[in-house]
């Protein structure tokens, strides 16, 4: 596989082209950054666990029915994926109450959601990627009504999915965002499934395992996502 340009660079993910029409070489990185790309570090051997993080959370949702955008892992820090046109909204599912919605809501950290909570949120770090409805999707032509109710029901099926996943390992999902794009007629999960991009917790401590460990200061970023890793039976 020849990776092309450089099309994209994200926080922490780059995307290039391919000699596939159409695919992308998605390149995770080292670099990890928290509140909008205020706080910045390079975390040796952090592309790496999530590129391989992502392939096999990837995979195992394929297995359950869930189109993704994964193709392929290409090196210990590439992947290629399916070409999408991506929707600039964020899924995001919570079963505790942590993080944003604690200070929205005045919840104490922790509280367990039942049944999980659902919001949409705009992808834009400019605005600090607001919370939004289905309605602001309508008006602003962000994505159709078809794409809305594949999302939803595509976020919910990841949930019910990966809560046993982790569950089974002695982790609890707390929350996590998702992001959706199209190819042709059909809309697949895209971007990437990491401790990035959720939050994990032991399930007897509640010790954080997720990106909350460098937003917070409190070190060990990677090992704890290694740790996470190897607790699901992946061998980094």
């Amino acid at each position: 596989m020849i990776r092309g340009e450089e099309l994209y660079s994200g926080k922490a993910k780059s995307v290039f082209a391919s000699d596939r029409e159409d695919a992308y070489i998605l390149k995770f990185r080292n670099d990890t950054s928290a509140f909008d790309g205020e706080k910045v570090e390079q975390l040796d051997r952090k592309g790496m666990v999530n590129n391989k993080f992502n392939a096999f959370i990837m995979k195992h949702l394929e297995s359950q029915g869930i189109a993704t955008h994964f193709l392929e892992l290409l090196s210990d820090t590439e992947a290629l994926v399916r070409k999408l046109d991506m929707f600039p909204v964020e899924c995001v599912v919570r079963n505790v109450a942590s993080g944003s919605i604690c200070r929205r809501l005045g919840l104490d950290d922790g509280v367990d959601l039942s049944p999980p909570t659902f919001e949409f949120f705009l992808k834009n770090d400019a605005l600090h990627d607001p919370m939004i409805n289905e309605y602001h999707i309508r008006s602003f032509g962000w994505a159709d009504d078809e794409a809305i109710e594949v999302m939803k029901t595509q976020t919910f099926l990841v949930n019910d999915v990966l809560q046993t996943l982790f569950a089974d390992a002695g982790m609890i999902l707390v929350d996590f965002k998702l992001e959706f794009g199209r190819q042709g007629d059909n809309v697949f999960l895209g971007d990437e499934f990491t401790p990035d991009g959720c939050r994990i917790w032991d399930a007897t401590s509640r010790e954080k395992l997720d990106k909350d460990r460098f937003r917070k200061g409190l070190g060990g970023v990677v090992e704890a996502y290694e740790q996470v890793a190897q607790r699901l039976g992946l061998d980094l």
